[in-house]
């Protein structure tokens, strides 16, 4: 069996800034501290930072007064900065600032007088996050939607969750378009989720199946897996080796293996190796040197940081 690693995969800027917040927060403030929904969207991760004193909760409501509270990755809405202001708690947000951005988009266009769309999955954390910034209309691409039923010259402006399909989403623009006039479209498809599933169609047109290691709960992980079905190759997406079921792999002589955006680099190792096979190709499609800074008043922590180790396998760190 010959396995073939795309590129780029895991750990994306986002993910590793939100995971270093979380470590450092601890370093200086002790244990516990609070994270309102989890950090990112992998158990694993998740795990790792309870075990160091994290504690994961999905309402601020939970969290004792006066605690520390890390806002997680995919962005709060303003309901939670309220309610955490009024049990005095220490806010240290940890939102992806392509998320932020989408945020300051919402309020923007809002201010502007334009009705606002948001294409997104219903019920994700990103999601609620943006929907709380505004009045705006969610058009979930799962639920086949119509637009809204506003005048045609309406002003309209588009804004998208960061984790969705680039071909899907491309679908659901062109229907609002059809329907509207005068229409500003932002894409605010992060570029990790673009280049995760640019290299996966790259993958899928080389091997016999596609393994995707990652969340059932991540966004980004998910569609990764529907781009490679797409392209005509079953695909499986899973939390790690354990996972993996002998009769995938049945007349299989070349498998693809990705990762999403909050997937560590040891569980996809870990993946390869348990496949033991004879030759590992490493597909170099695409590379990533984005970084993201942290809050002002963590720049001066000392790196390397856990995140490092995740996101090279090296989990000696």
């Amino acid at each position: 069996m010959q396995v073939f690693l795309a590129a780029p995969r895991g750990f994306c800027a986002g993910v590793v800034r939100a995971v270093d917040i979380v470590e450092i927060a601890l370093e200086r403030h002790g244990s516990p501290v609070y994270v309102k929904h989890e950090i990112v969207h992998n158990p694993h991760v998740v795990a790792d930072l309870e075990a160091q004193g994290a504690i994961t909760v999905e309402t601020v409501e939970e969290i004792p007064v006066g605690a520390v509270v890390v806002f997680s990755a995919h962005g709060s809405p303003p309901s939670d900065y309220e309610a955490a202001a009024k049990r005095s708690l220490r806010i240290i947000d940890a939102t992806c600032p392509l998320v932020t951005r989408v945020h300051n988009e919402a309020k923007k266009y809002e201010r502007e007088g334009k009705k606002i769309i948001l294409v997104g999955h219903r019920g994700h954390q990103e999601v609620k996050g943006t929907t709380g910034q505004g009045e705006m209309v969610l058009m979930d691409d799962q639920e086949n939607p119509q637009p809204p039923p506003w005048d045609r010259d309406q002003e309209v402006a588009v804004l998208t969750q960061t984790t969705l399909s680039v071909d899907d989403t491309a679908a659901m623009v062109d229907r609002i378009k059809s329907a509207f006039t005068n229409v500003t479209v932002r894409n605010d498809i992060c570029y990790a989720t673009t280049n995760r599933q640019s290299a996966v169609k790259e993958l899928a047109a080389l091997v016999d199946v596609v393994l995707v290691v990652g969340s059932q709960t991540s966004s980004n992980c998910r569609r990764l897996r529907e781009v490679a079905e797409r392209a005509g190759v079953p695909a499986h997406l899973i939390n790690g080796p354990e996972e993996l079921d002998p009769t995938w792999f049945e007349g299989v002589t070349r498998v693809g293996i990705s990762s999403g955006a909050s997937t560590p680099e040891s569980l996809v190792q870990a993946v390869c190796n348990a496949l033991e096979p004879e030759d590992v190709h490493h597909l170099g499609l695409a590379s990533e040197d984005i970084e993201f800074t942290l809050p002002g008043d963590m720049r001066d922590a000392v790196p390397p940081r856990r995140s490092s180790a995740w996101a090279t396998g090296d989990t000696r760190a």
